[in-house]
This record gives C-alpha cells, sequence and structure tokens, in this order.
C-alpha cells in the first residue's frame, strides 16, 4: 500500500511538472512571435512616472491672426508630435487643438513648441510657432489648421516640417523650412507642380522622408541623387524631390499611384497603414516606421481592440526604396497605459510621428488617444522587449 501511495504522490508530481512544462513552452512560443528580427529597431521602453509629457493647458492663450482675437489654442487636446535635435536638445513639436468645434478635425490645430535637455521634461512657448494665418496657404490651411508634424534637418541645418494642411474639404500635405524650428517659411502643397497639378487635389497626408545617421546625427538623405520620401494614410505610396520642396509621386507605367504597401486582412494594420516619423536608412535597408489602424470585426486581428492604432515598422531596398522587402506581423508598441486608451480617440492609440537619436539613444515621441503626448526609448545596447501581444 505503501509503495502504491509513493508511486500516486510521484505520479501526481510528474503530472504537475509536466503541466507546467507544457504552459512554458506555450508561453515561450507565444513570446516568439513578437520577438523583432535582426532589421528591426526595438524594443522601446516608456520610462516610469514620466508620460504622458504634454497634455492640454487651458491656461495658455494666443491672438490669432484670422479670428483677431485671443484663442485658448492648446485647451482641447495635445497630440500627434513630430521632434528634432537643436542646439544639443530635443524640440518636440506638437499639434494643439483649441475648443472651437466638436469632435475630431473640427477643431482648429496648431503647432506647439516644446523643448528638453533629457528627452523627458520638456518647457513649452505659451504661444504656438506654427498656424494658420492670413498668408497665400489660408485657403489650404483654414480653418482646420495645421496637422501632424513630421520634422527632419539637412546635413547643412535647414529643418523641413511635412505637415496636413487643413481646410475641412481635401487635407493635403504641405512643407515648410526652418533654421530655428520656430520662424517658418511655408512653401505650399508638396505636389502643387507634379504632373501638372494632377495629385494636388486629392486627399494625401502623413510624410516620412528618408534619413540616416551620420557622425551621431540623424539627417536627410538622397538615394541615387534623389531625396525620398513614404507618403500615405491607406495605402503606402512615395515620393522623389531635388530641392526637398517640389515633390513627385512615385507612379505606375499608367500614371496611377504606385502603392507600395496595404493593410492585410487578419493583421493590427488591417484598416490603414499610415507613414509615422522619418524612414531610417541602415545597413540591413530602409525601415519605415508606420501606424497601422485594426479593423473592428472579422477582419482585424482579435487579439488588439478594434478601430486602435499600434505600431508597425516595414524594411525597404536600400538601392530601391519602393521596394518593400517585409513588414513585422506583430506590433512593436501598442495601446497599454491608460492614458494611451482614453481620451479623444477612445478605442486606443500610439500614434508614431517624431524620432530622434540623442545620448546614443533613440527617442520615439507619439500621439495618446488624439488627447496627449508620450515618448519611449530605445537604447541599442539595452533594447527593452516589445509590447506583449495581449
Amino acid at each position: 500500500m505503501r509503495q502504491n501511495i509513493i508511486r500516486h504522490t510521484s505520479f501526481t508530481y510528474l503530472k504537475s511538472a509536466l503541466f507546467v512544462l507544457f504552459f512554458m513552452l506555450i508561453n515561450e512560443a507565444f513570446a516568439q512571435k513578437n520577438r523583432l528580427p535582426d532589421w528591426a529597431f526595438g524594443g522601446f521602453k516608456r520610462p516610469a512616472g514620466i508620460n504622458p509629457i504634454i497634455s492640454p493647458d487651458s491656461t495658455t492663450r494666443f491672438f490669432d491672426p484670422i479670428l483677431k482675437k485671443e484663442v485658448g489654442w492648446e485647451s482641447n487636446d495635445t497630440f500627434n508630435p513630430g521632434a528634432a535635435v537643436l542646439n544639443g536638445k530635443i524640440v518636440v513639436l506638437y499639434r494643439a487643438e483649441d475648443k472651437s468645434g466638436v469632435g475630431i478635425g473640427f477643431r482648429t490645430s496648431r503647432l506647439g513648441y516644446a523643448e528638453s535637455a533629457d528627452g523627458f521634461h520638456f518647457k513649452r512657448k505659451k504661444t504656438p510657432v506654427f498656424y494658420p494665418a492670413n498668408d497665400d496657404q489660408k485657403k489650404y490651411e483654414w480653418p482646420g489648421g495645421c496637422e501632424d508634424p513630421r520634422v527632419a534637418v539637412t546635413e547643412n541645418g535647414t529643418y523641413v516640417v511635412f505637415y496636413t494642411q487643413w481646410n475641412r474639404d481635401v487635407p493635403r500635405l504641405g512643407v515648410a523650412t526652418s533654421a530655428d524650428l520656430k520662424n517658418w517659411k511655408k512653401h505650399g502643397p508638396i505636389f502643387e507642380d507634379a504632373y501638372h497639378g494632377k495629385f494636388l487635389n486629392i486627399p494625401h497626408k502623413s510624410a516620412s522622408i528618408l534619413t540616416k545617421l551620420k557622425n551621431g546625427k540623424q539627417v536627410i538623405t538622397k538615394i541615387n541623387g534623389k531625396y525620398w520620401m513614404y507618403w500615405g494614410e491607406l495605402h503606402v505610396y512615395a515620393a522623389t524631390s531635388a530641392n526637398l520642396v517640389d515633390w513627385a509621386p512615385v507612379v505606375n507605367t499608367d500614371g496611377t499611384l504606385k502603392e507600395l504597401i496595404s493593410p492585410r486582412k487578419g493583421y493590427f494594420d488591417s484598416e490603414l497603414t499610415e507613414c509615422g516619423p522619418p524612414a531610417l536608412l541602415t545597413d540591413k535597408g530602409i525601415i519605415l516606421f508606420y501606424n497601422g489602424k485594426n479593423k473592428a470585426g472579422a477582419d482585424g486581428d482579435k487579439r488588439f481592440n478594434g478601430n486602435s492604432y499600434c505600431a508597425g515598422q516595414a524594411l525597404f531596398d536600400k538601392n530601391d526604396p519602393a521596394k518593400n522587402i517585409t513588414r513585422l506581423d506583430v506590433p512593436f508598441l501598442r495601446p497599454m497605459a491608460a492614458f494611451e486608451k482614453s481620451g479623444q480617440y477612445v478605442n486606443g492609440t500610439v500614434f508614431i510621428e517624431g524620432m530622434v537619436y540623442h545620448r546614443q539613444k533613440w527617442f520615439l515621441y507619439y500621439g495618446c488617444a488624439d488627447s496627449r503626448v508620450a515618448v519611449a526609448v530605445y537604447d541599442p545596447k539595452h533594447p527593452a522587449a516589445p509590447d506583449p501581444v495581449n
């Protein structure tokens, strides 16, 4: 009898051990699904106790040149930031909405300025540095405003911002240049002249210009003598330029826009593939950081909330920027924190737009639920794990 008890007890322990081992193997296999390939960046870590770094401020006022009155220009929401390095500091240009309307896109957006020595603690200007005015771009920018900046810098120190000009009719990509990120010269819609204006009046937004790391600085670069950018909200397209201001979309032989990547049924990017911060040329290829919107219902990835925005990466050929090689099947950053899942956009959003190289680390700035700004950091020497799948 005693031997039977011992055998039974041993068998019970063995079953328990096998049970634990089974689930360890399952968890390990599951974790492998979100391990980044060697070409990808990350993982990015959210610093503890820091986020959100920029939130709405109802106390700041701005005298609007069109309305000819003071407005609470950043009182409703502050989100979707571009970023650059200036004089050793990180500057974030963030989209700020007033309370002039109800709902996303029905208020006026202006761009605020915030700077930081460490990338975490920011000092903000009390007035916007970029906004609709009584200038030659008013017809494109009023009353919706200037939205969603992506910022990069040339080797000679010229800053270039691509932003959405929103007149509440057609969204267009506009471009402006600056030497100090505060005083800007607007150059108008980027597709105004290409192909006799063929693409001027089609909706276009979200431009990620190609950059590279040179002598410790992230700067705009060329491929085969041309500047390149990726752009688009539904599909990802490309465009080239000789002067950073006038851009020509890459087209098929029949003159239609060439789609480089598109939404995928059953994945986190099943509804939209929208370009993020400046693309990056690496020794393994060109990395495009983009925002994927998950389609609600059967066509989306059920592991993520329907209509949520998560962050992905796609790899393109470094000699042929229009040739896609692969992309992540699982996002490297997804809505997890409370402020990423509650706000103006209730389905959850981490909307990446700004990324800079600072102190040998990569600082990624993103919009949270269309309401606030947050930061996550990738340390190449000590990379964090990508966000878990669920």
